[in-house]
């Protein structure tokens, strides 16, 4: 009998191990298919989801770490459709706090598009005004939930960055803005919109947020430090207004810059606009050339570029600083007669005398002894008719006509030279002029000093565009320009230091081919102390009305900007400096 029950026994389990085993190769079979695979793809879709994550934009400040741009909290506002119930609660409380019209709000609500669960009532809301709202909602849940009338339900908040301008307008035309699709346009936000934007990120996700901690980090764009000082800026922006005022001027433009090293410590426009609001574009400006002058905008800019001439005249052994001169008022180049400004003689010279009167005949003397080809190759070499390459958005080239042109002639080679048929940029003439004040080196304009990402700054280095003149020609340029400005009692000079520079009044070509001899471009180029520049400081007002000549109006500019500039960087006057260099 006990042998009988264990054959059953014995059998019965070797049936349940057979079973077992049949359920576990089923189990392999399943787990290794390609149907299995499939489904376990199938679950991580409905585990996961594709999910794009954008960074904050990179901020942007002063050379002193005062911010310019930063991003703001703003707020979408919409309604579930689904769950709201009472329309005319949300419509009251949102046209209240918003200042929307009521009825347009209810009509959205209650006519929606067929199939839409949700409507967007608002968008970039300000933070305050939203958060009335979201406590207006939380005062009415026990409506919400009695079913009683006035219950905001549905009624829905969701936050994103916005960029914005602490500083409204100042500095605005170096720095552009950013639109509502993440855009930038001008200025350094269309220079570096890609390093500001950064890179988003596309990562599957869980859908479970007790995982929420597996959601990638996403480094925020790049941060921008600029070589702009805020004072100095905010300084320039205001004497540059005040200057429109003083002398009835159309526009202009004021530039400080290193000469060493090219870092733009204040580049002043007009016009200027607040940049947090940006859609007031197309009501500041005609066309976008004007958004920045000092880099879109190429002028013909007289005497000022006489400074060049001389350069080239004194650099190719042409002429020194003591040659004499008979000016005897007038000149003949190509065919045509030259004159002074004046149209006077102001009969026996040197250079300096060339300078401090700013004689045209004594340039286009010069021009026509060095030769077309010697002028021309400086003057390509000074960049003229050629991009700085300056960081910011919108850069012209100007234009410099040169023999070979169709609409080059031979009296180009005199008019040329004191700046007439010459088309640069303020910041064109600003480099060119560096290389008399930076020992014959001539500096690359700048606005970018660093860059800041993960915790790393990159400062980014001076660069050279070349060396068009001898550093004993630079030297000796910057003396001659000294002179003559002290000499004519110039109400350029600055007190406690010694400047150099020159003025530029440049009459205005009109369509008919003609110059219009009574509205004109003022301007001033200078730089100071003259035995160790620090700043360079370059003054364009357009058409003024008070007076036509730069000597009068853009002279007394560069004195009252370089006034500011030296306190403002702590330069000490020239004999504490010279006392200090002494000991």
């Amino acid at each position: 009998m006990r042998k009988q029950y264990a054959w059953r026994s014995n059998a019965l389990a070797g049936l349940l191990a057979f079973f077992a085993f049949a359920i576990l190769a089923q189990i392999v079979r399943i787990q290794t298919s390609p149907e299995a695979a499939a489904f376990r793809e199938q679950g991580m879709e409905y585990a996961t989801e594709l999910r794009t994550f954008y960074p904050d934009r990179g901020e942007i400040y002063d050379r002193d770490g005062h911010l310019l741009a930063g991003n703001r909290t703003v707020y979408e506002i919409g309604v579930n459709l689904k769950s709201m119930r009472d329309p005319g609660a949300i419509a009251l409380a949102v046209s209240s706090q918003l200042g929307l019209d009521y009825n347009e709000l209810l009509n959205q609500m209650t006519n929606p598009p067929q199939g839409l669960s949700y409507l967007v009532l608002a968008n970039y809301v300000e933070s305050d005004k939203a958060l009335a709202l979201q406590t207006l909602q939380q005062e009415t849940q026990n409506q919400a939930a009695s079913g009683t009338l006035g219950a905001l339900t549905g009624l829905e908040f969701s936050s994103h960055p916005q960029r914005s301008y602490p500083e409204n307008s100042l500095a605005s035309n170096i720095l552009g803005f950013v639109n509502r699709e993440g855009r930038g346009y001008f200025g350094i936000e269309e220079k570096y919109n890609d390093l500001l934007a950064g890179n988003p990120i596309q990562v599957m996700v869980p859908t479970d947020p007790n995982k929420a901690v597996e959601i990638p980090h996403v480094p925020n764009g790049t941060t921008l430090v600029l070589t702009i000082h805020r004072d100095l800026q905010a300084a320039a922006e205001q004497i540059l207004d005040k200057a429109l005022t003083t002398y009835g001027a159309k526009g202009g433009t004021i530039i400080v810059m290193d000469p060493k090293t090219g870092e733009l410590l204040a580049m002043a426009v007009t016009p200027r606009m607040n940049l947090n609001e940006f859609w007031n574009y197309g009501v500041v400006y005609d066309n976008a050339s004007e958004f920045d002058q000092a880099v879109s905008v190429p002028y013909e800019p007289g005497s000022v570029m006489k400074v060049l001439t001389m350069a080239a005249a004194l650099d190719s052994g042409t002429v020194n600083a003591n040659t004499p001169f008979l000016d005897t008022g007038a000149i003949m180049v190509g065919g045509a007669t030259i004159q002074n400004w004046d149209r006077q003689a102001w009969g026996p010279q040197d250079m300096v005398g060339c300078l401090q009167h700013s004689l045209n005949v004594c340039m286009a003397w010069l021009s026509t002894s060095m030769g077309a080809e010697t002028f021309y190759g400086y003057m390509n070499r000074f960049g003229l008719g050629r991009l700085t390459g300056v960081d910011l958005a919108g850069e012209a080239a100007g234009r410099l006509k040169i023999p070979g042109d169709e609409d080059w002639y031979p009296v180009d080679l005199g008019t040329n030279s004191f700046g007439q048929g010459v088309a640069v940029t303020p910041i064109q003439m600003m480099m060119a002029a560096s290389s008399i004040a930076n020992d014959g080196r001539m500096v690359t304009p700048h606005v970018l000093y660093a860059m800041m990402r993960e915790g790393h700054q990159y400062n980014v280095p001076a660069q050279y565009a070349g060396s068009p003149i001898q550093q004993t020609t630079a030297r000796t340029l910057s003396e001659m320009l000294a002179i003559s400005l002290e000499q004519e009692s110039s109400l350029a000079l600055v007190p406690g230091y010694r400047v150099a520079g020159k003025t530029g009044t440049a009459q205005i070509p009109t369509p008919e081919g003609y110059y219009d001899s009574t509205h004109t471009n003022a301007s001033f180029i200078g730089w100071g102390p003259v035995d160790d520049p620090q700043f360079m400081i370059y003054v364009w007002l357009e058409q003024p009305s008070a007076s036509i000549w730069g000597s009068e109006t853009a002279a007394p500019v560069f004195s009252e900007m370089a006034q500011k500039t030296v306190i403002l960087l702590d330069i000490p006057p020239d004999y504490i400096r010279q006392q200090i260099a002494a000991k």
